[in-house]
């Protein structure tokens, strides 16, 4: 993932919350925030789990892309 597929993601991940919230856990920005703090933390084993060959001690631009979208239904 490039930088302009980043931006498109963040176009999608809005349009979803904006259509869909009932599919969001975290509806407000404190409990988003929240969610993204723990899953940041946890995502290495996320990777690790579903066996993606990803260091998340070295994020680029997927990374950034797959824990903003975790924290939206993270708990």
């Amino acid at each position: 993932m490039d930088r302009l597929q980043f931006i498109d993601f963040l176009n999608e991940l809005r349009t979803e919350f904006i259509n869909h919230p009932d599919n969001w856990e975290n509806k407000n920005i404190d409990d988003y925030l929240e969610a993204l703090i723990r899953y940041t933390e946890d995502i290495q084993g996320y990777y690790d789990n579903t066996g993606q060959k990803i260091d998340a001690d070295k994020p680029d631009w997927k990374v950034f892309a797959d824990i903003l979208k975790g924290a939206s239904i993270y708990e």
